[in-house]
């Protein structure tokens, strides 16, 4: 019952990891059980929440291994796209609680000219649309303006009056921090960029990134958990 209660007020306050914690250790739980005004509880524990942010909802690197693609195979970014929905169920659990599909290639009219934005959710905790534009190359600035033009179109056009400002996400194989900043600089602050990987680095290449990022700060701790462990 009390974990239970916990989910359901996370969901709805769209609490961070943060505020879930200062709330059990605040003990609201408890607190909800004995008031006799719980609304009123309700409200004040809404008002001073730390509530979720899309930064908080989009994961970077995306890992969508599970799609069967090999790196090295050409493919098209409507092959990835069909595949992205053949496996929609997997694609929704490394995306995260809060995503529900609702279309794909959604034709957008702007004046005499149709775009298409390749796959639209519907984030129903963040109450907003996320439009996802997918590359199958590096990151380019042109990429930024484009998925930047399809926000807009649904802040305009399709927005309703309780939901919030969209969250665009381009996923591309690669990019530069640099690039991605002087890109998206001035635009909204919903528009993310992410890499997605089609393959998880093996066993070998993750245990030779270790050896190569750690410092002499981590190896000294190593060795002193391992003496501790010895010790036992």
């Amino acid at each position: 019952m009390k974990r239970a209660f916990y989910e359901q007020e996370s969901i709805r306050g769209c609490w961070t990891n943060t505020e879930l914690d200062r709330q059990i250790s605040s003990c609201y739980y408890e607190r909800m059980g004995l008031s006799k005004d719980k609304k009123a509880l309700q409200r004040l524990a809404s008002k001073d929440a730390q509530q979720l942010s899309p930064r908080e909802v989009i994961h970077n690197p995306v890992a969508l291994e599970f799609l069967g693609l090999p790196t090295e195979n050409v493919y098209t970014e409507s092959k990835l796209e069909n595949t992205i929905l053949n496996h929609l169920q997997m694609v929704l659990m490394e995306m995260g609680r809060g995503f529900c599909f609702e279309a794909r290639q959604k034709r957008i009219l702007v004046d005499q000219d149709y775009f298409k934005a390749d796959l639209i959710f519907y984030h129903r905790i963040l109450k907003c649309h996320v439009i996802i534009d997918l590359k199958i190359d590096r990151f380019r600035h042109e990429y930024a303006s484009q998925l930047n033009c399809y926000m807009n179109y649904y802040k305009h056009e399709v927005m309703q009056a309780d939901d919030n400002p969209p969250i665009g996400l381009l996923l591309c194989t690669e990019y530069g921090e640099t690039t991605v900043q002087y890109a998206t600089e001035g635009l909204s602050q919903n528009l993310f960029v992410s890499k997605y990987q089609l393959q998880l680095p093996s066993e070998e290449e993750m245990r030779q990134y270790l050896l190569e990022s750690a410092t002499a700060e981590d190896w000294a701790e190593y060795r002193e958990e391992q003496e501790k462990n010895r010790e036992r």
